[in-house]
């Protein structure tokens, strides 16, 4: 059997979680294939970023600056003749052969005003057409399962969930000067600080996180808000906030983190502040919780189902509701260690082996 992998993502130097998703599940597929199962990997260029991999995988770089999916991808594909093609990131080919597509969220949909009218469109269309395309979808949690049924009329037994896993790297730094090394390259060795990761644009909530840190100070503790990603669209409105405020000598935005300094980036914070207003699973918080950091996360989307009981739970519509869970946390060292504990205990449901397990269970069907 010959699975051929869309590999394009995986090979994206600064890697957000879409990149990571697919780069972990090719590496995790090529541990458990068995030996009559081929996998043949499509990259455009960047094949030095590809995760370690077994000699039985081959890699095709069938480069082209602009749509690569639609005029490299798809046709080589499809005249190779795989028994199944796997895109891990939202878009199936106009040619193809037999496709699984896994679509990640439908963020657009739930808040429009973090894209343009011209992206929304895109992605609509996109989205619409992969899931009619594909022999089947996978999604990385029930919640974008449940939104893909409600909005795009797809049939529930056409879709498995895949719950993402935690990558090997997210764990408690063995040395504690590595916690106070990433401090001060990052200039936030000053005070004690609750952290966020991820891509700063509008739906993750950042404008009521900096209030909720300005209504903290107000009510006497001493913080800093660490804001670690690459900016996005919309983003200026969250950067000026801080100024607005007059709080900026509280605020770092430290721009895109390299992967070997989370985990000491996590392991420093009193908090990791998530109360985003969508996500299609929210890596960010296993990836805390692994790192033995107390989560604070949304009610909404799949959040809670990620999360479960191991973080504190907040409306991210709520400013006051975000401030008052920072200052419980900062508060009280015994709640801090069970949640520690929780999370610990949380990720261990989570792995790559399982959601390649189901991936490959996915691929073969098909």
């Amino acid at each position: 059997m010959v699975i051929d992998i869309d590999a394009s993502r995986a090979t994206i130097e600064q890697r957000t979680g879409t990149e990571r998703y697919s780069r972990e599940v090719i590496a995790a597929l090529d541990r458990l294939a068995p030996p009559q199962i081929s996998l043949r990997l499509y990259i455009n260029g960047g094949r030095e970023r590809l995760p370690p991999l077994s000699s039985r995988v081959v890699i095709r770089d069938v480069r082209l600056p602009r749509l690569w999916t639609h005029l490299r991808l798809g046709p080589t594909s499809w005249l190779a003749r795989p028994h199944v093609l796997f895109v891990p990131a939202h878009v199936v080919p106009l040619l193809h052969p037999p496709t699984v597509v896994t679509i990640h969220d439908v963020g657009y949909r739930v808040f429009p005003a973090a894209h343009t009218a011209r992206r929304r469109l895109e992605l609509e269309l996109t989205t619409y057409w992969s899931v009619r395309a594909a022999r089947h979808v996978l999604t990385i949690s029930h919640a974008t399962k449940r939104d893909l049924v409600a909005w795009y009329g797809v049939d529930p037994q056409r879709i498995t969930v895949t719950h993402l896993g935690v990558s090997a790297g997210f764990a408690p730094p063995a040395d504690p000067q590595a916690i106070a090394e990433v401090r001060m390259r990052y200039g936030i060795h000053r005070r004690p600080y609750v952290l966020y990761i991820g891509t700063v644009q509008p739906r993750k909530n950042l404008v009521r996180v900096i209030d909720a840190l300005a209504r903290t100070l107000t009510a006497g503790y001493d913080l800093d808000l660490v804001i670690a990603g690459k900016q996005g669209w919309l983003s200026e409105p969250i950067v000026r906030r801080a100024a607005e405020l007059g709080i900026t000598h509280h605020v770092h935005f430290t721009g895109y983190v390299a992967d070997a300094d989370l985990p000491a980036l996590l392991a420093g914070a009193q908090a990791f502040v998530f109360p985003s207003l969508y996500e299609g699973f929210g890596m960010p918080v296993l990836e805390a919780m692994a790192c033995g950091t107390p989560v604070i996360t949304s009610t909404m989307s799949s959040l809670p189902e990620v999360a479960g009981d191991a973080a504190l739970l907040v409306d991210p519509l709520d400013t006051d509701a975000i401030a008052w869970a920072i200052m419980r946390l900062c508060g009280d060292e015994n709640l801090r260690t069970d949640l520690r504990w929780r999370g610990l205990a949380r990720v261990r449901q989570f792995t790559w082996e399982e959601c390649a397990r189901r991936t490959l269970e996915v691929l073969t069907a098909v």
